[in-house]
């Protein structure tokens, strides 16, 4: 019987095309969204793949969410924590509001999901958890505090969980992506993207959401049984990690 994917913010941007290339790949993918219930409406019916509405920051959401999945479609085999929030300003400027809805949205959710998958996939000795991060939690950005602090969390959640998975054939990976051609990067200034971005990158061009899709579905197979507790850089060479 074909596994079972749970993709946070998994009906618009990289989280679209995670969901439909892990569908493809013949997984039974579930698509959690926040709020957009167009786009999530009209995603499920060009695809075929069930959404589910809730607040990934919220624990008991979470609880409810993925109980719901489970009686749908079986319990989740590989999560993809994918959603995800910018709320930028210089630190001298930043709200505590600010700091909070994206630290809940991007790091806490990290927590809420994985914690109500866990005990199911130690009990079947199989799971895959993927967590999306940033180039910006590599390396950090001025204007980020928020977000890079979160997404850096990330990468110290994976580790610490890739230790206590790995027995129980639990892989937990993070991908980093960089600068990739999505609704939020079609917002900065033309310019800005011709002049200060595309010059950074030495492959000469923003990223594809499919190719952070393809990560995901190599991190989520048999065939990455071996790979654990490791960051995936998909940014065209402009951040390369030692």
């Amino acid at each position: 019987m074909a596994r079972v994917a749970l993709v946070t913010g998994g009906t618009r941007g990289i989280g679209h095309a995670i969901s439909v290339a892990l569908k493809a790949a013949g997984y039974r993918v579930a698509a959690n969204y926040a709020g957009n219930d167009a786009a999530a409406q009209q995603f499920q019916a060009e695809t075929g793949i069930p959404v589910y509405k809730w607040d990934v920051g919220d624990y008991a959401a979470c609880e409810a969410g993925i109980a719901q999945v489970t009686k749908d479609l079986g319990a989740v085999e590989v999560l993809v924590n994918n959603a995800g929030i910018t709320r930028d300003a210089m630190l001298h400027r930043m709200t505590k509001e600010q700091w909070d809805q994206v630290i809940r949205t991007d790091l806490d959710s990290v927590f809420n999901t994985s914690r109500h998958v866990i005990e199911s996939m130690r009990s079947k000795g199989f799971g895959r958890i993927i967590n999306v991060s940033s180039i910006n939690g590599r390396k950090g950005q001025m204007g980020q505090t928020n977000y890079s602090a979160a997404k850096a969390g990330i990468h110290g959640f994976t580790k610490a969980l890739a230790f206590e998975g790995a027995a129980k054939g639990i892989t937990v990976n993070t991908i980093a992506p960089g600068y990739i051609a999505t609704e939020m990067v079609a917002a900065v200034p033309k310019e800005v993207l011709d002049t200060k971005i595309i010059p950074q990158i030495p492959v000469g061009r923003l990223g594809e959401s499919e190719e952070i899709a393809r990560a995901v579905v190599f991190l989520a197979s048999d065939d990455a049984g071996f790979v654990t507790g490791a960051c995936l850089d998909v940014n065209g060479g402009h951040y390369m990690a030692t």
